[in-house]
């Protein structure tokens, strides 16, 4: 049995015999962790101010930060908050940092949770400045990439035929190189998603 296709370029052994890389990866990914500890704080507050309109479920259950080495092929972290997972219910705004193309925010719904909230959403995006957000076209909702197969910007859709779909995603990117505005950049984008819930 031959094998094939081992032998590494010029960048591939310059890396291979380097830990710096590895190291500073490592580096990166625990100061993305810091960033998304140090929002949970601000998220709960802004969530607390809708417990008389969103479900209890979605105050029961603590913020979790997940990392991983492949999304399609890169690594990544991100964090629900809140975090309400029941079979074909969801209800969740996931923060999304991948290597290499971007931070990203997610309001994501589907089941009970869309049925309760989908005038409010059509409301809320009607009635406001909405034009920077994309919306999950896809028919596969656990996709983050924002090719045109699976996101469009809101000002491209039909938001009465999108709301007809099994599940809602409407996200905001936002990019690696304005990395000290980040924060900013989460927390008043959480806070224009979680008023869409409320239509206020």
């Amino acid at each position: 049995m031959s094998i094939t296709n081992v032998e590494l370029s010029k960048n591939e052994l310059e890396l291979v015999t380097s830990s710096e890389f590895i190291l500073t990866k490592n580096r990166i990914i625990e100061k993305v962790y810091n960033l998304f500890g140090g929002l949970i704080n601000n998220y709960q507050t802004q969530l607390n101010k809708y417990k008389q309109t969103l479900p209890a479920e979605v105050f029961s259950v603590s913020p979790k930060i997940y990392k991983g080495e492949n999304y399609l092929g890169l690594p990544y972290v991100m964090m629900d908050c809140p975090r309400v997972f029941i079979k074909n219910d969801i209800l969740t705004v996931r923060s999304f940092f991948w290597w290499g193309n971007f931070f990203s925010i997610t309001l994501q719904l589907s089941g009970k949770y869309l049925a309760e909230h989908r005038e409010n959403i059509f409301i809320g995006l009607k009635n406001k400045n909405a034009a920077d957000l994309f919306v999950c076209i896809h028919d596969e909702q656990w996709d983050h990439h924002f090719k045109a197969t699976n996101y469009k910007s809101i000002k491209e859709i039909n938001i009465e035929e999108i709301l007809q779909k099994p599940f809602l995603k409407i996200a905001q990117k936002f990019s690696l190189f304005d990395w000290d505005k980040s924060t900013e950049f989460f927390e008043s984008t959480y806070a224009e998603l979680l008023k869409l819930l409320a239509a206020s």
